[in-house]
């Protein structure tokens, strides 16, 4: 019977390392670009450490995946705490937050590819929409608000949706309606949530 083989831990600073250039090489060559050698020479190291802590490519994807996520869902808890009566503004904010959107959109492409990667990515999502929701409801009941014709079910999509498919479309070139869109709902954003939570 064959030993298991060993995989480097996970809190190691190699692996943050490795996972720092993961996270760069997706934002600069897409997830395309992520291979054992490339994160290699990104980091300065040898395909075969690469391989130590992520015996498969889609290791790499998962743990970085896991890692961004967790730092994420921690940061956007955070600031719905600390500015619990704007809970669309910083969802507004998060969502167009340019490194966050890129690598979700990046993550989103290869989770269309990978069956493994989809299976994270939507348990990740459903986390992060659970914490979203609880904080618009949380919000709603302390102070309600006219949403106009939007349930807040379809304000909490379009709100973390607009930014994800601006963002899209920018990296094909396509930007025409963008700069309205953006500032409309930022005003639609002002008037049912206004500075200081006053309504």
């Amino acid at each position: 019977m064959a030993s298991p083989r060993r995989v480097g831990t996970e809190t190691s600073k190699t692996r943050d390392l490795l996972l720092d250039c993961v996270e760069r090489l997706m934002l600069e060559k897409g997830y395309a670009g992520v291979t054992y050698r490339a994160i290699a020479a990104k980091a300065g190291v040898t395909p075969g450490l690469v391989q130590y802590y992520f015996p498969t490519t889609d290791e790499v994807f998962v743990a970085a995946i896991r890692r961004r996520s967790q730092q994420n869902l921690e940061r956007l808890a955070e600031a719905l705490r600390s500015r619990a009566d704007q809970p669309l503004h910083v969802l507004w904010d998060y969502s167009r937050d340019e490194s966050t959107a890129a690598l979700t959109t990046e993550f989103l492409a290869l989770g269309n590819h990978r069956t493994s990667i989809r299976a994270e990515i939507a348990d990740w999502t459903e986390r992060v929409r659970r914490l979203q929701v609880e904080a618009l409801d949380a919000a709603i009941r302390r102070r309600p608000v006219a949403l106009g014709p939007l349930s807040p079910g379809t304000l909490l999509f379009l709100v973390t949706g607009i930014p994800k498919l601006v963002r899209l479309e920018e990296g094909v070139g396509i930007a025409s309606a963008h700069a309205e869109v953006v500032k409309e709902f930022e005003e639609y954003l002002d008037s049912v949530e206004p500075e200081g939570g006053q309504g």
